[in-house]
């Protein structure tokens, strides 16, 4: 037969020879010795070159072969005691190779472990960008609650100017009634009581109001003016344009007696014991004005009644004289 006939089978039997040796060579002691071992390999090598079977070793041979253990072959040295030299002194030992235990390797990171840490991670992130717009938001809030204020504040301020420039207009545009008093033309010891209107718009007189008071000074009238009969309306409509003046009621010298109670009070008032005022007030309303606002003006006078001449000032508690 061919040699290559013969060369597959004989790698089919040193494949099925090998893992028998090997446990047989992994259990030899250390002190057996390996003197057949290149003899064998040079055989199994020149059996194969040669397109023969190789011989198998005998079982004698082998260490691990009870005839083996029970007839060991005589040592062809003296052997030693010493494990590093088994064939006997050595000048060298052979250098030790101390194989220490290896660190533990570390656990396997697994996908649940991983997918934690980024969850961890997401919650983190989303945290500090939600601390952060919040933080920014209520930044952004304060400015514009001060902005707001400021701008309500100056709003205010501005609203507050224009309703005094129109209240200082209104007030320069509406009517205003002053009463005096002044001698009447043509007669002796006669005076009148006078409304002039000093505005800029037209009045209409709505009523009228009067009363005489005999005390010894200004100090004993009441605080505020008590009148004995209510407001009445003027007996024609009274109008006054811008300048015009109407006289609402007159006194003279001869009317003194007819307001003292008793010729004692007379006599009283011609030596100034006691004095005569004439108060009152008038109400009136703008004629221009589309509202149904009204003013007042009060007035007190002093009747001064001497022994042959008389005269007549402007006087009172500043209430018997006060404007609205």
């Amino acid at each position: 037969m061919s040699l290559k006939h013969h060369f597959p089978a004989a790698v089919l039997f040193l494949l099925a020879f090998v893992p028998a040796v090997c446990p047989a060579q992994a259990s030899q002691p250390a002190t057996t010795t390996r003197t057949n071992e290149p003899m064998q390999a040079s055989e199994t090598a020149s059996a194969m070159q040669a397109g023969k079977p190789a011989t198998p070793v005998p079982a004698a041979a082998t260490p691990s072969s009870p005839a083996a253990t029970r007839h060991p072959a005589a040592p062809a040295a003296a052997t030693s005691t010493n494990p590093d030299c088994p064939n006997g002194p050595c000048d060298y030992p052979p250098p030790h190779i101390t194989i220490a235990t290896p660190a533990p390797a570390p656990a396997p990171w697994s996908l649940q472990d991983r997918i934690k840490w980024l969850a961890v991670v997401l919650l983190v992130l989303v945290a500090y960008v939600g601390a952060w717009m919040a933080v920014s938001t209520l930044r952004k809030i304060e400015r514009q609650t001060r902005y707001a204020e400021e701008t309500a504040q100056a709003a205010a301020e501005t609203a507050k100017a224009a309703l005094l420039v129109v209240e200082n207009q209104a007030r320069a545009e509406r009517p205003w009634l002053l009463v005096t008093s002044s001698p009447v033309p043509g007669s002796n010891n006669s005076f009148s009581i006078v409304a002039a209107n000093r505005g800029r718009s037209p009045a209409r007189v709505v009523s009228l109001a009067e009363c005489i008071a005999i005390v010894r000074d200004e100090s004993e009238l009441p605080r505020s003016p008590i009148f004995k009969t209510a407001p009445r309306a003027p007996v024609a409509p009274t109008i006054l344009l811008p300048g015009e003046s109407v006289s609402i009621k007159t006194f003279s010298r001869d009317e003194v007696k007819s307001v003292c109670e008793n010729p004692e009070e007379a006599r009283l008032i011609e030596d100034w014991a006691e004095k005569i005022y004439l108060y009152g007030s008038v109400v009136y309303a703008d004629l221009a004005a589309s509202g149904d606002t009204k003013f007042e003006t009060g007035w007190c006078c002093w009747y001064i009644h001497g022994r042959q001449k008389s005269g007549m000032i402007t006087a009172g508690p500043p209430d018997y004289n006060r404007h609205t």
